[in-house]
C-alpha cells in the first residue's frame, strides 16, 4: 500500500468570470455544509421545540370549543297586504352586507347577549370571579412584571379599586367580542356566527343568542320606525283636517258675499264688449270721414272758388248748377250757394250725431269692462278657493289613508333575516390543533436550530478546517496536527517516539513531506517556526518536526530562537550554561555547546538570556554567520522563534531562513490575529512557506459537526499501511 502525503498547494486565483459564476454554487454548498455540520444541534432544537409544543398542545393549552349559527338575509318578503312599508327591507348589495356584519358584532347587540345570558356572573367574562390558579407560568410572568414596575415605576402604586358595575359590563362585552366572529361566505346572503369558549354549551348558547338578538333587533327597529311614523301621521292628519275645514268655510263665505255669475254670463258680457268696440270703431271712422269733408268744404268756401267747391263736395247737383252758371243761367249762382250751405249743414249734423254716438259707446264700453273685470276677479277667487279646498281635501285623504295603512303594519312587521341553522354544542374541541402545533413546533425548531447554527458560524472567529484557513489567508496548509496526548511537555516527546504509527506521528510525517516537496530541486535547509501569540504550539511543533526529520537519517539542529522565554528546559533535561548567544558572540564553538541527545537523534542549541536587544542580535552579521555555519554542518536547521505579534524577532530571523512555517492554534487563534501576523511578513516582502493547523481536537471537531473526518482518515489509513 502506498501512503500519499497530505501536500497542500496555495490556492490558485480564479478569473473574475469564473469566480462570479461559482459564487452562488460555492455559497450554497458552504451553507449546506454548515447546516450539515450542525445537524445534531438542529435535531436537538427540533426535539426540544416539538417537546414544548407537545406539552402546550396536550397539557398546558385549554380546550376551546367552537359553535356556529347561520343567519340568512332575506331578499324577498311575504306580502300580507299590498300596503307600502314604512321601513323598506334591506338590500343585498355588498355595502349592506358589510354593514350588517358590523351590526352583528356591535356593542349594542353584544351587550344584550351579556344581559340575556348573565355573563357578568361568569368567571370567563368577569375576572373578579376567577379563582386563584396557584402556581403557573402566567402567575410567574405577572409576578415578574409587577416586580419590574416596582423597580422602575414612580413610587408606590395605588391599591387596585373595586370595579363598578358599568366597568364589569363593558369588560364582559370586550371579552365577548374577542370570542365571537362573524363571516359572510362568498357569493351568499349567509352570516356565519361563531363563538369560541371553554364550554361547548356556552359556545352554542352565545352563538344562538346573538342570532336571536340580531333578528329581534331588526324587528324592534321596524316597530320603532313604524310607531314614530304613526305618531307623526296622526298629528299631520289632524292638522290637515283643520285646514280642509277652514278652506271649505272660506269658499262658502266668499260665495255668500259676492254676486257670482256663471262662466256663460261672463262670456256673453265679454262678447258685448267686443261688439261695442267694433261699433265704436265704425263710428269713429265715419266721424273722421265727415270731419275731412267738412274741412275741405270750409277751405273751398274760404277761397270762393265754385269749381273747387263742386269738386270738394262731389255732389251731382252742384256740378249741374256749376254748368248752368257757366252757361249764364239766371239764378244759378244763388242756387249753387244754397246747395253748398245745405251740404255743409248736413255734414255738421251728421258729424255731431257721430260724435255723440261715439261718446255713448265709449261710456258703455268702460262700464261693461269694469263690470267684466270685477266679475272675473270674483270668479278667479272662487276657483282658487275651490282648488285649495280640493287640494287640502286630497292631501288629507292621502295622509288619512297612509295613517290607516301604517296602523295596520304595526301588527304585521317581518324581520329581514331568519335563523337558518341553530348552533349545537360541539363534541370535539376546535383548539388547540395538536397536529398543527406539533408541526409548527417542528418547523420552529428547525428554524431556530438552523438559525443558531448559522449564527454560531457567522460569529465564529477562529479556524477549524484547513480549507477555511487556506481560503481566508491564501496560503497552503502544509500540516494538520492533532492534539498530542500527554500531561507534560516531556510526555509529548515520549508519545511521539513510542507511537510512530499514531495519528499525531503521521500528521508530523505529512507536514515533513509537504515541506520537503515544496521545492523538490532545492529543499529548504533552514526552517523557522512562528505563531501569532504564545501558547499556540510552535515549540512542540518544532521539536516534533526535528524528531521526524532525524528519523529519516538527516542531521538536524534545533535552535531555541525565543531567547526571551527559553522553554526548552521544560522539554529536555539540559544543564548547559552556554548556548546560542555564546556561539554568536564567538565565545564558544557550535559543536561544543550543542546538546546531543542520542535517543532523539538531533542536536539542540538552547537560548541564553541576553542584555542585548534580541532583534538587534538577530539582525547582526554574526547571526548570519551562525546560520551559514549551521547550514554547512547540518542537513536541516529548525529555529523556534517568538510569536510575531509579540516581538519583532521572528520577522528579523525570517530574512535569514529558507522556509517559514506559521502555526495556527486550532479553534483558538482568531482570524484577525492570523491576518495581522501574516501582514507583518508581507510588509517586509516575505511570504510564509506554509501554515500548520495545530492542536486539532478530533472529538470537538465531531461535536462541531465535521463528522470526525480527521481522526477516521489518519486512524484507518495509517493503521492499514503499517499493518501491511
Amino acid at each position: 500500500m502506498k501512503l500519499t502525503s497530505d501536500f497542500h498547494t496555495p490556492p490558485q486565483r480564479q478569473t473574475a468570470q469564473q469566480s462570479d459564476l461559482a459564487d452562488d454554487e460555492i455559497n450554497i454548498l458552504a451553507l449546506l455544509a454548515t447546516l450539515w455540520r450542525g445537524k445534531l444541534w438542529i435535531v436537538l432544537a427540533m426535539v426540544c421545540s416539538v417537546a414544548l409544543a407537545g406539552y402546550q398542545a396536550f397539557s398546558a393549552a385549554v380546550p376551546i370549543y367552537t359553535a356556529e349559527a347561520t343567519v340568512a338575509l332575506e331578499n324577498r318578503q311575504s306580502s300580507v297586504s299590498n300596503l307600502e312599508d314604512v321601513v323598506s327591507g334591506l338590500s343585498t348589495d355588498q355595502g349592506t352586507i358589510n354593514t350588517e356584519l358590523e351590526v352583528l358584532i356591535s356593542r349594542t347587540l353584544l351587550g344584550r347577549v351579556v344581559n340575556r345570558l348573565d355573563l357578568t356572573a361568569d368567571p370567563d367574562f368577569n375576572a373578579a370571579l376567577r379563582e386563584d390558579p396557584g402556581f403557573s407560568l402566567g402567575s410567574v410572568i405577572a409576578l415578574v412584571r409587577t416586580g419590574i414596575k416596582s423597580l422602575f415605576g414612580n413610587g408606590d402604586q395605588p391599591a387596585p379599586r373595586e370595579k363598578t358595575d358599568e366597568e364589569i359590563f363593558n369588560n364582559a362585552i370586550d371579552t365577548l367580542k374577542k370570542m365571537v366572529s362573524v363571516s359572510n361566505p362568498r357569493n351568499s346572503y349567509i352570516f356565519a356566527i361563531s363563538a369560541q369558549t371553554t364550554s361547548p354549551q356556552k359556545s352554542a348558547a352565545i352563538a344562538n343568542t346573538l342570532a336571536d338578538v340580531y333578528i329581534e333587533d331588526q324587528l324592534e327597529v321596524k316597530f320603532e320606525k313604524t310607531r314614530q311614523a304613526t305618531e307623526w301621521l296622526s298629528i299631520r292628519v289632524a292638522e290637515l283636517q283643520k285646514t280642509v275645514e277652514k278652506s271649505a268655510a272660506d269658499l262658502k263665505a266668499f260665495r255668500a258675499s259676492s254676486e257670482l255669475v256663471s262662466p256663460e254670463a261672463l262670456e256673453a258680457l265679454n262678447l258685448q264688449v267686443k261688439d261695442r268696440r267694433t261699433r265704436l270703431g265704425e263710428v269713429q271712422s265715419s266721424r273722421a270721414i265727415l270731419e275731412g269733408k267738412l274741412a275741405v268744404l270750409k277751405q273751398a268756401l274760404e277761397s270762393n272758388d265754385r269749381t273747387s267747391l263742386a269738386n270738394a263736395a262731389a255732389d251731382p247737383a252742384l256740378n249741374r248748377l256749376l254748368g248752368e252758371i257757366k252757361a249764364g243761367r239766371q239764378g244759378a249762382e244763388d242756387s249753387f250757394d244754397l246747395r253748398i250751405r245745405q251740404l255743409v249743414q248736413r255734414i255738421e249734423i251728421d258729424l255731431g250725431r257721430a260724435m255723440a254716438q261715439e261718446r255713448v259707446l265709449e261710456t258703455s264700453i268702460t262700464e261693461q269692462e269694469q263690470q267684466l273685470n270685477a266679475q272675473s276677479g270674483e270668479f278667479v277667487r272662487v276657483e282658487q278657493l275651490q282648488r285649495e279646498a280640493e287640494a287640502n281635501r286630497l292631501l288629507y285623504e292621502h295622509f288619512l289613508t297612509r295613517l290607516k295603512e301604517t296602523t295596520v303594519q304595526e301588527g304585521i312587521q317581518q324581520a329581514d333575516s331568519r335563523l337558518l341553522s341553530a348552533a349545537i354544542a360541539p363534541k370535539q374541541p376546535s383548539a388547540p390543533k395538536k397536529a398543527q402545533i406539533l408541526a409548527l413546533g417542528l418547523f420552529l425548531g428547525l428554524f431556530v436550530g438552523c438559525g443558531g447554527v448559522l449564527a454560531r458560524e457567522m460569529t465564529q472567529n477562529t479556524f477549524r478546517t484547513a480549507a477555511e484557513l487556506e481560503e481566508k489567508t491564501g496560503f497552503a496548509v502544509m500540516g494538520q496536527i492533532p492534539l498530542i496526548p500527554g500531561r507534560s511537555r516531556a510526555d509529548i516527546i515520549a508519545y511521539l517516539r513510542s507511537k510512530p504509527t499514531s495519528v499525531a506521528s503521521e500528521a508530523i510525517r505529512n507536514l515533513r513531506t509537504s515541506l520537503l516537496l515544496s521545492n523538490v530541486d532545492n529543499p529548504p535547509k533552514t526552517i523557522m517556526l512562528t505563531s501569532s501569540l504564545p501558547g499556540e504550539g510552535k515549540t512542540t511543533l518544532s521539536i516534533s518536526l526535528s524528531l521526524n526529520l532525524s528519523g529519516m537519517g538527516k542531521r538536524v539542529l534545533l535552535v531555541e530562537g525565543d531567547i526571551r522565554r527559553r522553554v526548552f528546559n521544560q522539554y529536555f533535561d539540559i544543564h548547559q550554561k552556554q548556548g546560542l548567544l555564546s556561539v554568536i558572540a564567538g565565545e564558544a564553538e557550535l559543536e561544543d555547546v550543542v546538546y546531543k541527545n542520542e535517543e532523539l537523534g538531533f542536536d539542540i542549541l538552547i537560548g541564553e538570556k541576553s542584555s542585548i536587544n534580541a532583534a538587534d542580535l538577530f539582525s547582526s552579521e554574526r547571526f548570519h554567520h551562525f546560520i551559514t555555519q549551521a547550514r554547512d554542518k547540518y542537513d536541516v536547521v529548525i529555529i523556534d522563534t517568538p510569536p510575531v505579534l509579540v516581538v519583532p524577532d521572528a520577522r528579523v530571523i525570517a530574512q535569514s531562513v529558507d522556509a517559514i512555517l506559521y502555526s495556527v492554534l486550532w479553534d483558538k487563534t482568531t482570524k484577525s490575529q492570523v491576518a495581522e501576523g501574516l501582514n507583518q511578513f508581507s510588509m517586509l516582502g516575505l511570504g510564509v512557506s506554509g501554515l500548520v493547523l495545530d492542536h486539532i481536537d478530533p472529538k470537538r471537531m465531531k461535536r462541531y459537526g465535521y463528522g470526525g473526518k480527521y481522526g477516521s482518515y489518519y486512524g484507518a489509513y495509517t493503521k492499514g499501511y503499517y499493518d501491511n
